[in-house]
């Protein structure tokens, strides 16, 4: 597991591990978070085939900028043929995830190792 802290924010630390960048949220998830995670998101969904998982286990507050934030990362890496994961826990934060069908589409694991052993992208339709 390796940090890579030149794309990292005090929302958002990226790192590799067995293969997948996971996007660690961190904080208050909110419209200047999402507007700071925005481009580092972008940039960890750009290549071909990405292999993504944005881990929400250590956010604190999460409103509608950051459900656009999962929503974008998730149209971007399955426009690249990629693979993307969830993970979440926190009971409110499932609630929002569900409420919006959201969960649907990103089914949530509850663990990051959970989330690294599934297969292939867990992305649904509504």
């Amino acid at each position: 597991m390796q940090w890579e802290p030149a794309a990292e924010s005090p929302h958002l630390r990226v790192r590799q591990d067995r293969g997948y960048t996971v996007l660690e949220f961190r904080g208050e998830i909110d419209l200047v978070a999402a507007t700071e995670i925005g481009p580092l998101l972008d940039e960890a969904t750009a290549g071909p085939t990405p292999r993504i998982v944005i881990d929400l286990t250590r956010i604190e507050f999460f409103d509608c900028s950051g459900l656009r934030l999962l929503y974008r990362a998730r149209g971007r890496v399955l426009d690249h043929d990629g693979h993307l994961h969830l993970v979440c826990a926190h009971p409110l934060t499932l609630r929002i995830l569900r409420a919006t069908g959201l969960s649907r589409l990103l089914p949530p694991a509850t663990t990051l190792d959970a989330a690294l052993e599934r297969p292939g992208a867990t992305s649904g339709t509504l």
